[in-house]
C-alpha cells in the first residue's frame, strides 16, 4: 500500500465518479446507479436515495475532473476550495470494523459533501507527498477517462473501462498482421 487505506479508497472513488460522465454517456443515470456506486466504494453514513442527492453528486464531477487536468497550484486551489466550502474539520474515526481513518465532515453530512471532502483530503495527500504524477488521463485513443496509478512502479496507463484490453488486442492484431507480411 502506497498511501493510507482511506486515501487510496477515496482516490479510486473520485476517479470512478469522474468517469461516470464521459464518452460512454451517463453512467450514473439514476438513483439505483448511485446506490450501486455507494456500495461499491464502501461509503457509510447518510444516503437519501433522492434525485436531489443524485444531482448533487453528479455536479461534483466537473470540479473533480479539473484536478486531473490542472497544474499543482490550481489543484491546491480546488482542494482548498472544497475543504473550505464544506467546512472540513479532520478527525480520526473508527466505524464498521474499519481501523482509524480520517473523516472531515460528520457521517450524517450529505453524500455529495462527504464525497467531495474525502476526495479533497486524498488529493491533499498526493500534493503533500509530491505524488500528483499518479493522476493521469487514459492513454487509449479517444478515451478521456481519468486514472489513478497506485502501482508501485507507476506503470498504469489505462482506465477501468476496458481500454487496457482494447490496447492489447490492437497490439496483438498489429503484430499478427506484420508477421503475415
Amino acid at each position: 500500500m502506497l498511501f493510507a487505506h482511506d486515501t487510496e479508497c477515496s482516490l479510486i472513488a473520485a476517479a470512478a465518479l469522474v468517469n461516470t460522465a464521459g464518452r460512454d454517456g451517463e453512467l450514473l443515470p439514476d438513483i439505483a446507479a448511485l446506490d450501486a456506486f455507494f456500495v461499491r466504494h464502501s461509503y457509510s453514513g447518510r444516503h437519501e436515495h433522492t434525485d436531489a442527492e443524485l444531482q448533487a453528486v453528479r455536479e461534483l464531477r466537473p470540479q473533480l475532473r479539473r484536478i486531473w487536468h490542472a497544474e499543482p497550484a490550481e489543484i491546491v486551489a480546488v482542494v482548498n476550495g472544497l475543504l473550505l466550502e464544506h467546512k472540513a474539520l479532520p478527525q480520526l474515526i473508527e466505524h464498521d470494523d474499519e481501523p482509524y481513518h480520517l473523516h472531515a465532515v460528520p457521517r450524517d453530512a450529505p453524500l455529495a459533501t462527504r464525497i467531495a471532502v474525502e476526495a479533497a483530503m486524498a488529493m491533499a495527500d498526493l500534493v503533500r507527498t509530491g505524488e500528483l504524477s499518479r493522476l493521469r488521463i487514459c492513454e487509449y485513443p479517444d478515451c478521456d477517462n481519468v486514472v489513478v496509478d497506485l502501482s508501485r512502479n507507476r506503470s498504469r496507463r489505462f482506465c477501468e473501462a476496458g481500454c487496457g484490453n482494447r490496447a492489447a488486442v490492437t497490439a496483438y492484431r498489429a503484430r499478427r498482421a506484420a508477421s503475415r507480411s
